[in-house]
């Protein structure tokens, strides 16, 4: 079988969804964003958050500055705007996801349909060569048969020819025997 050409690559389903693939667009913003976004269910942010809030809480309460003092309203505010801008990211960004989900679930079927159409065809394919095979095996048989009836004849023509032989060779000796005389 001949391999498939490049522009039959199973990927192909998926170029139709490629601009799916950029979650807020395909400008720096939207890049970083994204990335923005994706940071957000990290250890890295949510160590680093609790980090910064025991310091912020134990600097205030040891009483070595007094910008934001219990209970701690600088840092709810601080909270409340983060929460602000990340929801709606975080909630965009599982949107899009799910859209280029749907798109790439979309393009694995119309794969699967092609393999399955590929599949198909080999299998007739498999079928007609079967059927020819099964053909030139019959006809292999009558072959080794008619060889054999021939042979068998040819057995034959031999032990009668032999026998002949032999017959004409007893005569000869009787008419020898008969001449001689």
């Amino acid at each position: 079988m001949s391999e498939r050409a490049p522009e039959k690559h199973h990927w192909r389903f998926h170029a139709a969804h490629a601009h799916l693939n950029a979650v807020f667009g395909d400008d720096w913003f939207a890049h970083k964003a994204e990335s923005f976004a994706r940071f957000f269910g990290t250890p890295t942010f949510l160590i680093a958050q609790t980090f910064i809030v025991l310091v912020w809480i134990a600097v205030n309460l040891a009483g070595w500055t007094s910008f934001d003092v219990y209970p701690f309203i600088l840092l709810n505010l601080a909270f409340s705007l983060q929460a602000a801008y990340a929801a709606p990211l975080i909630l965009l960004a599982q949107t899009r996801q799910a859209e280029r989900d749907k798109a790439n679930s979309e393009a694995d079927a119309l794969h699967r349909e092609d393999l399955a159409r590929a599949s198909a065809e080999r299998q007739a394919q498999m079928k007609l060569q079967s059927d020819v095979l099964l053909k030139m095996l019959g006809q292999n048989n009558d072959l080794t048969e008619q060889v054999s009836q021939l042979m068998q004849q040819n057995i034959d023509l031999t032990k009668t020819v032999g026998a002949l032989s032999a017959r004409i060779e007893q005569m000869t000796a009787e008419m020898r025997s008969r001449i001689c005389q």
